[in-house]
């Protein structure tokens, strides 16, 4: 999701080639939409990102047009505000809270990939436990062969018991 790979891939009208409802106007993605049977149109902003410009447009289609809109981030649906009535100044504010939205979400894969997908530090359990070779003490410890088996048996020869179970170590 990084804004070089969408800023060059625009059309030569500026238009996004997969977005809908945005458009680059000197390296900045605009979003604006078209209001149902009429002529004229919702400006929605201004962004840096065609993401966040699209998660815009999204919020604004979802007021207008409800379940019938043809969306950018279908699966965002459950995170944006849409306004409770289609009058374009609570459109655009929520269209900038969906920006706003992308926004956090693009910096958190952002980092995640920056990071390997880790945000954990290193915890050093040897020191934490006071064992300097807690993990080579566990691992030698896995290669032991089992205890020996002693020929002295207490059970008597009647007891309800299968010698087929003697130990663990027996399988």
């Amino acid at each position: 999701m990084s804004t070089s790979s969408t800023r060059g891939s625009q059309t030569t009208t500026g238009k996004h080639p997969t977005f809908h409802g945005i458009r680059n106007r000197n390296g900045k993605w605009i979003a604006e939409i078209r209001e149902p049977r009429k002529t004229s149109r919702i400006w929605l902003g201004t962004y840096l990102t065609a993401e966040m410009a699209a998660a815009a447009y999204d919020v604004a289609a979802l007021a207008l047009r409800g379940g019938d809109a043809s969306l950018n981030f279908p699966h965002f649906v459950g995170s944006y505000r849409v306004p409770e009535s289609p009058e374009p100044a609570m459109i655009r504010s929520a269209a900038g809270e969906a920006a706003e939205l992308m926004k956090a979400v693009m910096k958190r894969a952002d980092d995640e990939q920056r990071h390997g997908g880790f945000d954990h530090e290193f915890i050093d359990e040897e020191a934490i436990f006071d064992m300097p070779k807690l993990l080579v003490d566990m691992a030698e410890g896995m290669l032991l062969s089992p205890p020996r088996q002693t020929a002295t048996d207490d059970r008597s020869v009647g007891d309800d018991y299968s010698s087929d179970c003697d130990n663990l170590w027996s399988y």
